[in-house]
């Protein structure tokens, strides 16, 4: 990972250079050279992880080089505190010559220059190992590190090829087992080596409609290496139902059976290795019989599933893809953009000939069939995949890891920092996009060209892994977005290995330098390392992260700590002392306290933190105000206040904020003592926004075109939940959204007609659209637009409008363009159809909306 190390270092030196700081303009000279001698070395840092595997004194070297470079980063980030401190608080030029600034001179300066010998020694020995100097070559490396060639969800992962028969016969066995009325449950196993399938067969059967009509409780666990009994009952009982912390395992499973009592269900226990299966036995003692009920299990070692019960002519062996199938599965990938048309003769023989290194695997045909996505069609650069597929083939006959290995070689450089951050999450978690993309944001990961927004282009990055198949999607929002997502356990082994290789993190190692929370976690890695650059909460759903009072305060000595998520934690100490000192991280960048609901205000201490970029506190219910400071934060780009039910307001002068991005949770002050609706107006950089609003006298009648003119807003999110007052209604009418808008939800609308500007003149490039509970009845006149002008909404969801009259021929008239529809709860919808195949999400007729 050095090339990713070295990258992100350059991006921020190049930034902070052209700054002109005046800390860093005093090291300019220093600076300049050590950029020079990285910039000769990134063509070959660019090929270093393929070579590092294959000679121990590169590997050696490289490691070096990697501790040179963070230290160099964090004397550049030094010299941006010392400069910003010179110009706040210097009391004239007499200030340059303070003891603390003339040692920090000297000792940066003396520093910087042994880096630079050390760097070009480095330099000089990878050339001797080259035989030959190395060459500085800037066009190549921009071409291929600043412009990724899909920066948005290409490849449709709901698609599956050459499964069908497999699942079809899973679903026979259920279906006949239900026929034939047999008491006791069907236990089903599918049974293979890893990457063949296993999984993406138990989802799609357990996904399937007729199986959604066939059960009435459908359960699916994924079952880790590390797991506990406890573990997977509170995993059930979260699909099923709540359970309390105090519960023991009794409890536990006598809330399943009461869940489960009388229901036909179907339990799903994806991917179990232990052959000691005797929580399994005791949890299947506890679930009631009789009614069709069904257990799938996957594993890959056979006598797993039969000491779990499965017998022998209900174990489903998946067998690999044949060369037609592989090539299909192939072509719906890497060629996505051209639904899957291979429309480039000259690569097919060459892409062919990759697949066939894949043997059938489909993850491994996924994954190089994302790498070539990615690539740009010329035949020389898939040539040159296809000649390192064979040389990987030949260090590992394993087509799965190699495949995997390669796509890994193969990311940009700043996508395998990206890449390495799901190191911290442990098996089978699911992640949320939104925390990946503010971590390395925080980090540094995410390139800046073009203006392109911060927020964008760490979507572009998720994007970027996603399109590679290296990410697993679990949800999805109504038109089709991932929210969350997972990793495979082969992909995760493959991240491990070379995320420890690189110090990034390791469970041994107290010197890594990330670190995810976890109740299992080394201690040590907390209080003994001063490394540490990012600190990540990995709560699972069914789990809680306890932090130590004696551990939380070493948060506070990690000087270059950037990112410190300590979300859904549980606290041994007040969470006030342990913020109490968090001023000492003037390097943070990303503070995420979402969820801990003891947080009630946020402390002084946190007024240094200057650097913030991200602030997350959402969810916390207690939190009753934000304090004056807040509008300091002249770097923020990111404030999330949303789901926070004691906070009235946001402070006054908020407006200030103009690198804001993304604003969740903002509720107008009722008066000029907080912050009010028109200072939107100075919020130009938005591109997402939630409103809360339950008072008419929240917004002005100034007010009321405060969006207007945010050219950048794309996601508006409006709230009316808990309103008061039927002036509210009339003041929402008036609002006046930017034309330029992309989504768009309200939810508790407490108007029985839509306002007047939701039409497709006003919005004429709205593209999801969501409206969701309330007391809407009908759509105002102006929702048909005219015969000129129709809505380009492509995805639509409707929820809860229980007075809602709409008509599906009047919607498809004004909707043509429409793709996705996803309608629940809306029993006064006229001739919705039940099924039609150009459409994805739920859609039902007037009968079963209520479902």
């Amino acid at each position: 990972m050095a090339d990713a190390v070295v990258t992100v270092f350059l991006e921020k030196l190049l930034k902070t250079l052209a700054e002109e700081g005046r800390y860093v303009t005093e090291f300019r000279d220093l600076f300049e050279k050590l950029q020079t001698e990285l910039q000769l070395m990134q063509c070959f840092l660019m090929d270093s992880d393929r070579l590092k595997r294959k000679n121990q004194s590169i590997r050696k070297i490289l490691a070096d080089l990697r501790e040179l470079i963070y230290e160099s980063e964090d004397i550049l980030a030094d010299c941006q505190l010392q400069s910003r401190d010179g110009n706040q608080f210097s009391q004239g030029w007499l200030a340059c010559f303070s003891p603390t600034k003339l040692h920090f001179k000297y000792q940066s300066g003396k520093r910087l220059k042994e880096i630079i010998e050390k760097i070009t020694s480095i330099k000089q020995n990878i050339s001797s190992l080259l035989g030959g100097p190395l060459l500085f070559q800037p066009e190549v490396t921009n071409a291929q590190e600043q412009i990724p060639r899909w920066s948005s969800q290409v490849y449709d992962h709901t698609q599956v090829v050459g499964l069908e028969a497999d699942t079809q016969k899973i679903k026979d066995w259920i279906f006949e087992a239900a026929r034939e009325g047999s008491q006791d449950i069907l236990a089903i196993g599918v049974v293979g080596m890893g990457g063949l399938g296993k999984t993406t067969i138990a989802q799609k059967v357990f996904n399937e409609r007729e199986i959604e009509r066939h059960f009435d409780r459908r359960v699916w666990v994924s079952v880790s290496q590390t797991f506990t009994e406890e573990q997977i009952m509170r995993s059930m009982l979260n699909t099923l139902g709540e359970a309390s912390a105090k519960d023991d395992a009794n409890e536990l499973l006598k809330k399943i059976n009461q869940y489960l009592l009388g229901k036909r269900y179907l339990i799903v226990m994806d991917d179990v290795w232990s052959e000691d299966v005797v929580w399994w036995q005791r949890i299947c003692q506890g679930l009631p019989k009789g009614n069709g009920s069904c257990i799938i299990i996957t594993t890959r070692i056979e006598k797993v599933s039969r000491k779990m019960g499965v017998k022998e002519v209900r174990i489903h062996r998946p067998k690999f893809l044949n060369e037609d199938y592989s090539w299909l599965l192939f072509r719906k990938i890497a060629f996505a953009a051209s639904d899957g048309n291979c429309i480039y003769p000259d690569l097919e023989d060459v892409g062919k000939e990759i697949v066939e290194k894949c043997k059938g695997l489909p993850l491994a045909i996924k994954a190089v069939g994302g790498m070539m996505l990615c690539k740009t069609p010329y035949y020389r650069e898939w040539r040159r995949i296809a000649n390192h597929f064979r040389d990987e083939l030949i260090e590992n006959d394993n087509s799965v890891m190699a495949s995997l290995q390669l796509s890994y070689d193969e990311l940009p450089s700043y996508l395998k920092s990206c890449f390495l951050s799901f190191s911290l999450y442990p098996e089978d978690c699911v992640i949320t996009k939104e925390q990946l993309v503010h971590c390395w944001i925080g980090e540094g990961f995410v390139p800046l060209r073009s203006g392109r927004s911060s927020t964008d282009a760490g979507e572009d990055c998720f994007s970027g892994l996603t399109n590679r198949c290296l990410v697993e999607v679990v949800d999805k929002n109504y038109h089709g977005t991932i929210s969350t997502c997972k990793m495979h356990d082969m992909v995760r082994d493959l991240v491990l290995k070379i995320a420890e290789e690189d110090a990034f993190y390791t469970q041994k190692s107290l010197n890594c330098r990330h670190v995810g929370i976890s109740n299992n976690m080394d201690k040590g890695q907390l209080s003994e390392n001063q490394k540490l650059r990012g600190l990540v909460s990995t709560t699972k759903t069914s789990e809680v992260n306890k932090i130590e009072s004696s551990i939380a305060k070493k948060f506070s000595e990690c000087r270059y700590l950037r990112v410190l998520d300590v979300s859904k934690s549980i606290f041994e100490l007040p969470l006030s002392s342990l913020l109490y000192y968090i001023g000492s991280l003037q390097h943070l960048t990303y503070l995420s306290l979402s969820n801990t609901h003891p947080l009630i205000e946020l402390p002084a201490s946190l007024e240094k933190l200057s650097n913030l970029q991200i602030l997350d506190v959402s969810y916390c219910q207690n939190l009753k105000i934000l304090p004056h400071y807040l509008i300091t934060f002249k770097k923020l780009k990111v404030l999330n206040v949303s789901h926070c039910g004691s906070l009235q307001c946001l402070p006054k002068g908020l407006g200030r904020l103009s690198n804001l991005e993304v604003l969740l949770g903002f509720r107008p002050a009722r008066s000029d003592h907080g912050c009010r609706l028109g200072e939107l107006r100075n919020l130009t950089q938005l591109r997402t926004l939630g409103l809360l609003l339950t008072h008419g006298d929240e917004v002005g009648d100034s007010e009321v075109n405060a969006m207007v003119n945010l050219q950048d807003l794309e996601n508006l999110f409006i709230s009316c939940f808990d309103s008061h007052g039927s002036d509210l209604t009339s003041k929402l009418d008036k609002l006046c959204p930017p034309q330029q808008l992309h989504e768009l939800s309200l939810q508790f609308y407490p108007g029985k007609i839509s306002p007047i500007w939701l039409n497709p003149i006003a919005l004429p490039l709205l593209k999801y659209l969501s409206i969701s509970f309330g007391n809407l009845a009908n759509m105002h006149q102006n929702f048909r637009g005219d015969n000129s002008i129709v809505w380009k909404i492509e995805g639509l969801m409707l929820e809860a409008l229980s007075d809602l009259e709409l008509h599906w021929g009047m919607l498809q008239q004004v909707m043509p363009t429409l793709k996705i529809v996803n309608v629940s709860w809306c029993p006064e919808l006229v001739s919705f159809p039940i099924e039609d195949a150009g459409f994805r999400g739920g859609v039902w007729t007037k009968e079963e909306r209520r479902t």
